[in-house]
């Protein structure tokens, strides 16, 4: 199998997902991975944050599936999907193939942290095995959107 690059699907500072609030992404109970505390702006373009196919699709989330056995995971805030999708753009549809880099999803963290949730954003290996996973960028650091966040070998 060969190696996954995930990089950042949205400008911000890197956060360990321990620090996620939220125990099923901070506990790693859907898989591995980092967040992002993206930056606070009233309109911001989410890309892919690796080539794949569109999966699951919600204005609050997706994943994208990049073989047989790797999927990757985006959720734009936390508890966000009580707002139904309220303030989130779909720029592509479940079942599309995408490339690393291409936009998927515009939202507000203005919007969303205005409504009291955390606006931070994990980025999952779905069900990965931990000892498999490289992370690119350090906790507390700057990333641009399609910066290198982590590699999966």
């Amino acid at each position: 199998m060969s190696e996954l690059r995930v990089v950042a699907p949205v400008p911000g500072v890197v956060h360990a997902i321990g620090r996620v609030p939220d125990p099923v992404f901070a506990e790693q109970i859907v898989g591995p991975g980092i967040a992002i505390a993206p930056d606070h702006v009233a309109r911001l373009d989410v890309v892919a944050p690796c080539d794949g196919v569109v999966g699951a699709l919600h204005p609050h989330a997706f994943a994208l599936e990049v073989d047989e056995t790797r999927s990757v995971l985006v959720h734009l805030g936390i508890d966000t999907v009580k707002l139904a999708g309220l303030g989130f753009d779909l720029h592509v549809r479940r079942g599309e193939a995408v490339r690393a880099g291409q936009r998927l999803i515009t939202f507000s963290p203005v919007d969303v942290a205005a409504s009291g949730m955390s606006t931070v954003c994990p980025v999952v290996a779905l069900q990965a095995d931990p000892a498999l996973i490289t992370f690119d960028a350090e906790p507390g650091s700057r990333v641009a959107a399609g910066d290198p966040l982590l590699t999966w070998r």
